[in-house]
């Protein structure tokens, strides 16, 4: 019960970012590490509830009409391909040089986000640049995300706006579809395995939903002057852990 006073609040605030910007996971997954859970056990229990708030901030985005299904569903198959390339990756190599990458690419992308004005207004991309473009980031950001994984909703979020010239909030829809995904064929692996404490994963659970309904939400009656500070928020947080991890491979 400790634990769970503990975490189930802050992974409520970790699912409301999520659902707003994605990268929730950057607190949530800290959290379940921070109260002792062994590594597997935490990422399992995480991808848990993670689907939970997942759902219903897709359910809600749909429900407003805030996904592009031509986008979201192509992403969605090359994204499980890129995912399992991802995956195979990470077996083979260090991650040592995305951490060098991401250091200079996490800057980068704060200040795009902050120097230009018109970030989030639709600029719609013709079909035929726009589908097989959808294709190639879901692509990337599948392999990114088996390979790595932090802030990969929040990433095609930008992707969707800035390449693709989707509006910001269905550009977030469209990610949330996409995440919940690679979410769920994730969490079937963790289930199959066995690396999920219920006791712990479903209280979290609910807590996920309250915040994946909550952030949603937000997002859906705020429009970019919500999603833009929170996204630049998970950009800082992605910061510092790739910081921390970069020095702790020295």
């Amino acid at each position: 019960m400790s634990i769970l006073f503990v975490l189930c609040p802050i992974i409520a605030i970790g699912a409301i970012i999520d659902a707003i910007a994605g990268g929730g996971g950057l607190i949530t997954l800290t959290a379940y590490v921070a109260v002792g859970l062994p590594p597997q056990i935490a990422l399992g229990n995480n991808k848990f509830a993670a689907a939970s708030g997942t759902t219903i901030a897709c359910y809600r985005y749909m429900r407003k009409g805030q996904v592009d299904w031509k986008v979201g569903t192509l992403a969605i198959l090359f994204s499980l391909a890129g995912s399992s390339f991802g995956s195979y990756l990470a077996t083979r190599y260090a991650d040592a040089y995305l951490h060098y990458l991401l250091l200079a690419l996490v800057p980068a992308i704060a200040v795009f986000i902050m120097l230009k004005p018109d970030f989030g207004q639709a600029k719609p991309m013709p079909t035929k640049y726009s589908i097989p473009l959808s294709a190639v980031a879901g692509l990337l950001l599948g392999a990114y995300d088996g390979f790595f994984g932090p802030g990969t909703g929040m990433f095609l979020t930008i992707i969707f706006t800035s390449v693709l010239g989707l509006d910001l909030l269905i550009s977030c829809g469209t990610a949330k579809v996409v995440n919940l995904a690679s979410n769920v064929a994730a969490l079937v692996t963790f289930m199959r395995f066995g690396s999920i404490d219920y006791a712990i994963a479903i209280p979290c659970a609910f807590s996920a939903i309250i915040g994946g309904y909550i952030g949603s939400g937000l997002a859906i009656r705020g429009g970019v002057k919500v999603i833009r500070p929170v996204m630049l928020l998970v950009l800082a947080l992605l910061l510092l852990k790739v910081v921390a991890s970069t020095f702790s491979l020295f």
